[in-house]
C-alpha cells in the first residue's frame, strides 16, 4: 500500500460518523420492536421538518418533486435569512432532545446522519453559507449569491422550465411564480450590496460573463426569453383561449415587471458590483478564508484529510494515470511525444462534430448503446426514465461540458442530462462515452435516481447528496466502460484515462490555489501539462474550482474508495464475489459518507462470504 492511499484511508476511518447500517428489510422487520414508539416519533419529526424545510427553499421542492410550492421563490430578504437560520437552531435543539439510544439501530443511523447535516449547516453560518441542511440540494454563500456557474440570473430559468406545465393550474402557478420573480431580483441585489460591506465577493475575473448572462434573460420578445419558455409549448389539452390568456398575462409581467428588475440587476452588476470585486483567487483571501476553506474540504469529502494531504494524494494519481496514458499512446503508433499526441486530439478535425445537431445525436446513441448493457453489472435498475438535453445557448459559455439534472419521480419529470453545444471544437468525440457514463448511466442518473426511489426511508435519505459518494460514483461509472462494451478504440480509452486524470489533477490545482498560493494560470498549466482536455474546457473547470472551493476533492477520493472497496471485496470473496451485487450494494442506501459506506460494504462482505 502507497502513501497516499494510507492517508486516504486513514482519514477516512477518522472521520466521526461510523455507525451500522441495516437494510430497509431488516427495518421493517423490527416495526414491532420495543424501539417501535420512539422510532415513530423520530420520524414524525424528520416529516415535519422535511416539510418545513422545502417551504423554506420552494426551488428545491420543485427540483425534488415536493407539491404545494411551485409559487413562491426563497425569501432572501434579511427576516427570511433570519427565520431559516432560527428555524435551524431550532430544528437542531429538537433533535438533540430525541434520545438516539431509544431508536432502534436502523434509525439511529439516520439520526446520526441527520445530526451531521444540522451540525454541518450550523458551522457553515459562520462562513455565509446559507442554513440549508441539505448542502447539496440547496448550495451556495449568501454574501456571494452569483457565480459564472450559479445564481439567480440561471436558476430561476431552471426552476421555471422544471415546474409541472401539463395542466390550466400547472401554468397558472407559473404564471404567479413569474410574478414573483422581481421581488426575488431584489432580494438578491440586496445580498450582493450586504456581501460588498462584509467584504465577500468573488474573483472580478470569473464574473466576466455574468452580465451578459443576465441580458440573455431578457431579450425584447417576451417569447424569446428563457424566462418564458413554457409559453412557448403547450401540451394538447389546453384550449386555444386558456394559451392566449396565459401567454398574454405572462408577456405583461415580463414586460412590466421581470424584465425591469433584471435590467436593474445588469446595471449595479456592471457598473458598481463588477469594480468592488477581488482581484485574487484563494478562498483563503475571504475573511477568516483559512478556516472556511477547511470547513468546506471536510464536508465536500468527508473526511479528515487536510489541503496538503490532498494535494499529495493528487500528484501521486496523476504519476500513475500518466504511465497508462503513455501506454495507451504507444498503443497508437503515433509519432511523437505525449503532448504532441494531446495537441493532436485537440486540433485534428476528426475528432469533432460540425453540426450541434449530430454532437447531440453522439450523445444519445452512445447512451442508447450502454443502457442495455447494464443488466449485466447490476440487479436493480431504477425505474425514471432520462433523455440527453441540451444547455440552454444563454448561460452554455460559462457551463462545463456536461451536467447532469436530476428527475422527480413524485413530479413525473425525467432525469436530464444536459450538453453543451457552445463552441463546438471544444467538444471532442473521444471524450464523449467516459462523459455518458458519468453523467447518466451507470453514474448520476442511475445511482441518484435508484436513491429517489428507495422506500421505507426518510425523505432527506433520499435527496442529501454526499459529494464524496455522488461524484466518487460516477467516478467509479467511468471505469466499467469496458465492462459495458465502451472504450474500444484507443482514442476513448485514452478520453477515459484522461478524465480520470482531469479529477487527479482538480486535487492538485484545488488545493494549489485556495491554500498554497498557487495562480490561475499555474493552475491552468498543470491542466495543459497532464491532460488532453480542450483549452475552452480547461480554463472553464479552473475558473469553476475558484468559486467552488473544495467541491472538485470530492470526485477522486469518492472514486478510490469505491474501487479500494470492489479490490478488497474481490479479494476475500473470490468465486463468491458477484459484481452485480457489489454495485446494488453500494448503492442500496442512497449517498452516505464514505466512512458509513466503508462500514457498510465490510458487513456485506462478511455476509456474503459467510453464504
Amino acid at each position: 500500500m502507497t502513501r497516499w492511499m494510507e492517508m486516504l484511508l486513514s482519514g477516512i476511518a477518522s472521520a466521526s460518523l461510523v455507525v451500522p447500517m441495516l437494510s430497509i428489510a431488516q427495518s421493517a422487520s423490527n416495526a414491532t420492536s420495543p424501539h417501535a414508539k420512539a422510532a415513530r416519533e423520530f420520524r414524525a419529526y424528520l416529516e415535519r421538518d422535511w416539510k418545513l424545510w422545502m417551504e423554506q427553499y420552494p426551488e428545491a421542492a420543485t427540483a425534488v418533486g415536493f407539491p404545494g410550492q411551485n409559487r413562491r421563490w426563497s425569501d432572501d430578504s434579511p427576516d427570511g435569512i433570519e427565520a431559516r437560520v432560527r428555524h435551524l437552531h431550532e430544528s437542531f435543539s429538537e433533535l438533540n432532545s430525541i434520545s438516539r439510544a431509544e431508536l432502534p439501530a436502523e434509525e439511529q443511523l439516520n439520526y446520526d446522519l441527520y445530526r451531521e447535516l444540522l451540525q454541518t449547516a450550523v458551522e457553515g453560518l459562520q462562513y455565509g453559507d446559507d442554513p440549508a441542511p441539505f448542502r447539496d440540494v440547496v448550495p451556495g454563500n449568501l454574501w456571494m449569491p452569483f457565480t459564472q456557474m450559479g445564481g439567480i440570473q440561471q436558476g430561476s430559468a431552471s426552476t421555471l422550465a422544471d415546474m409541472p406545465h401539463q395542466t390550466v393550474a400547472d401554468y397558472e402557478d407559473i404564471v404567479a411564480r413569474l410574478e414573483a420573480l422581481p421581488r426575488a431580483v431584489e432580494q438578491n441585489l440586496g445580498l450582493l450590496q450586504a456581501g460588498l460591506k462584509k467584504g465577500y465577493t468573488p474573483p472580478k475575473l470569473m464574473l466576466r460573463d455574468v452580465p451578459q448572462q443576465i441580458a440573455g434573460l431578457i431579450p425584447a420578445d417576451p417569447l424569446a426569453s428563457p424566462l418564458l419558455q413554457p409559453f412557448t409549448e403547450f401540451p394538447p389539452g389546453i384550449s386555444e383561449a386558456d394559451r392566449s390568456r396565459l401567454i398574454d398575462r405572462a408577456k405583461k409581467i415580463y414586460t412590466s415587471a421581470v424584465a425591469p428588475a433584471f435590467q436593474k440587476l445588469h446595471d449595479y452588476m456592471v457598473s458598481t458590483y463588477l469594480p468592488a470585486c477581488r482581484e485574487s483567487i484563494a478562498a483563503t483571501a475571504l475573511p477568516n478564508g483559512a478556516a472556511a476553506y477547511a470547513f468546506h474540504v471536510r464536508w465536500q469529502t468527508t473526511t479528515t484529510l487536510t489541503p496538503q494531504q490532498i494535494h499529495e494524494i493528487g500528484l501521486s494519481e496523476v504519476k500513475r494515470i500518466r504511465a497508462e496514458m503513455d501506454r495507451v499512446v504507444a498503443s497508437t503508433n503515433f509519432k511523437g511525444g505525449f503532448h504532441d499526441f494531446t495537441e493532436f486530439l485537440r486540433t485534428d478535425p476528426r475528432f469533432f462534430y460540425e453540426k450541434p445537431d449530430d454532437l447531440v445525436n453522439g450523445y444519445r446513441i452512445i447512451t442508447k448503446r450502454i443502457d442495455p448493457e447494464l443488466a449485466h453489472e447490476f440487479g436493480k435498475l431504477p425505474r425514471l426514465p432520462y433523455g440527453v438535453c441540451v444547455i440552454p445557448e444563454f448561460k452554455a459559455p460559462s457551463q462545463t461540458t456536461a451536467y447532469y439534472q436530476p428527475g422527480a419521480p413524485s413530479a413525473g419529470r425525467p432525469g436530464c442530462y444536459f450538453v453543451n453545444t457552445y463552441n463546438l471544437h471544444a467538444r471532442p468525440k473521444w471524450e464523449m462515452e467516459a462523459l455518458s457514463l458519468h453523467e447518466s448511466v451507470p453514474g448520476h442518473h442511475l445511482q441518484i435516481s435508484l436513491a429517489q426511489e428507495m422506500e421505507g426511508l426518510p425523505e432527506f435519505r433520499k435527496h442529501a447528496g454526499y459529494s464524496a459518494f455522488v461524484e466518487g460514483w460516477a467516478l467509479y461509472s467511468e471505469s466499467l466502460g469496458a465492462e459495458l462494451g465502451m472504450y474500444k478504440d484507443p482514442y476513448s480509452k485514452f478520453g477515459q484515462l484522461s478524465y480520470e486524470m482531469w479529477r487527479a489533477v482538480r486535487l492538485v490545482v484545488d488545493t494549489g490555489m485556495h491554500s498554497m498560493g498557487w495562480t490561475r494560470e499555474q493552475a491552468i498549466q498543470f491542466f495543459k501539462d497532464n491532460t488532453g482536455k480542450t483549452d475552452q474546457d480547461i480554463t472553464v473547470e479552473v475558473d469553476r474550482y475558484i468559486v467552488w472551493p473544495g467541491q472538485a476533492l470530492a470526485y477522486k477520493l469518492g472514486q478510490l474508495k469505491i474501487r479500494q472497496l470492489r479490490t478488497e471485496a474481490e479479494r476475500k470473496l473470490g468465486t463468491k464475489f458477484d459484481v452485480r451485487k457489489f454495485h446494488d450494494a453500494v448503492l442500496e442506501s442512497g449517498a452516505i459518507p464514505l466512512n458509513v459506506l466503508e462500514s457498510h460494504m465490510a458487513r456485506w462482505m462478511d455476509e456474503q462470504a459467510a453464504h
